[in-house]
């Protein structure tokens, strides 16, 4: 398991005309195993923050240590999914879910295999011969944690990776990465614009302020991972306490939060 320290943490972008300050002196520490989601407005760095920690953006200021190991460069354990999925669309949901390995020069043998059971414990055993374009948004966005499992990732980055899904299919993913979660006890961090998602993925949920980047607020959820959780008085009163803290910073657009059942409702 793998704990994160990020200290101070600055990332300046340089434009032609002026250059953007995406996160400011940003501070957060996240413990070995931890589920953690992270939610604010657009355009406040969250994205950022994530692919710093992939080591893909580089700072302008401050540090990001992983195990006890400064980031200067993609980590082999860490995986980043994408809202997009990040797929190869000439190649099928077996390849797709080996890519990983492939870069890293993982023996033929060792990847297939690897990428076999990643496959089968999304539930996409069956289509190990599929192409994107034949796969439904859900079963795509399997197939991209797939990939991150077969890595044998012990810190999954997640970038909005189930926004473009419809209600009922997000819901049954959110189960499958609180499952997986869980049963591999790998350090997660989740960007999401969904204050429902946020509760029922983070066990703590951090909230940034508008841009540039630093942490509002930390919000503890000791309840999250509970069976029945999200049909409780208290994970409504959850959201609504962060969509408090968004109204706090000025930060509600881009924010959604689902209405607070009626009194009396069953």
């Amino acid at each position: 398991m793998t704990d994160v320290l990020i200290d101070s943490a600055s990332v300046t972008y340089t434009g032609v005309e002026r250059d953007v300050r995406a996160l400011d002196s940003l501070d957060l520490a996240l413990g070995a195993g931890e589920a953690v989601a992270i939610i604010g407005p657009s355009g406040c760095g969250k994205s950022t923050l994530l692919l710093a920690m992939a080591g893909l953006v580089g700072l302008s200021g401050g540090s990001i240590v992983i195990d006890g190991h400064g980031v200067t460069a993609a980590r082999l354990r860490t995986a980043l999914i994408l809202q997009d999925f990040g797929l190869l669309p000439w190649k099928d949901a077996l390849h797709n879910a080996a890519l990983g390995l492939e870069i890293r020069h993982q023996p033929l043998v060792d990847r297939t295999r690897r990428a076999t059971e990643a496959l089968e414990r999304v539930g996409l055993g069956e289509f190990l011969d599929s192409y994107p374009a034949e796969l439904s948004g859900g079963m795509r966005q399997r197939l991209g944690l797939a990939r991150a499992l077969a890595l044998d990732a012990d810190l999954l980055l997640m970038d909005e990776p189930l926004s473009a899904l419809d209600a009922l299919t997000r819901e049954d993913l959110q189960d499958l990465l609180l499952e997986l979660w869980r049963q591999r006890g790998h350090t997660s961090v989740l960007v999401t614009h969904s204050i429902e998602e946020a509760v029922f993925l983070g066990r703590r949920i951090v909230v940034m302020t508008p841009r540039p980047g630093r942490v509002h607020a930390v919000v503890e959820n000791p309840r999250m991972g509970e069976h029945g959780y999200r049909a409780t008085e208290e994970f409504y009163a959850r959201c609504a306490e962060l969509r408090r803290f968004l109204a706090d910073e000025g930060a509600v657009h881009g924010a959604r939060v689902a209405a607070p059942p009626a009194v009396g409702a069953s």
